[in-house]
């Protein structure tokens, strides 16, 4: 096992609770938990349903959604990610279930674009840094069309 430390601030990809989304990320797939008990998606990950203890199954979703918040972010605080300002966080709220909100990065559209409840899609972008050697697949995402 690689230790994550070596690699920061990429994403730990091999924690056991997000292990999966991030190897579905390299398959170009999203994936979120979903409960076989009460069949809600659960995000953020968890070891058990937050609802009713059921087991979670990663569940493969079609990745479209509407924008619920972004964040221009035009100064980055933190060193490693200053060669990437100015650029766009958000908040995209999944078509399967809306009140599960991806904090994500938008692509391919000018803030000035932007608007409340926009459809976005997900795309998949490797996420790299200038000090670390190694990048982690992420899902983001643009807007539709």
């Amino acid at each position: 096992m690689t230790d994550p430390r070596a690699d920061f601030p990429l994403p730990d990809t091999e924690w056991p609770l997000t292990r999966e989304f991030w190897a579905a990320a390299e398959r170009e797939e999203l994936v979120i938990p979903r409960c076989a008990g009460c069949e809600r998606f659960v995000w953020y990950p968890a070891e058990a349903c937050p609802t009713c203890e059921g087991e979670l199954t990663w569940t493969r979703v079609a990745g479209r959604g509407t924008l619920f918040s972004w964040a221009v972010v035009e100064r980055a605080l933190f060193k490693p990610f200053r060669d990437k300002a100015p650029y766009v966080t958000g908040l995209v709220a999944l078509d399967e279930d809306p009140s599960v909100r991806i904090v994500t990065t938008i692509v391919d559209c000018t803030v000035e674009a932007l608007t409340m409840d926009m459809p976005m899609q997900v795309v998949f972008r490797p996420l790299s840094f200038p000090d670390v050697t190694r990048s982690v697949m992420a899902p983001m995402f643009a807007p539709v069309g």
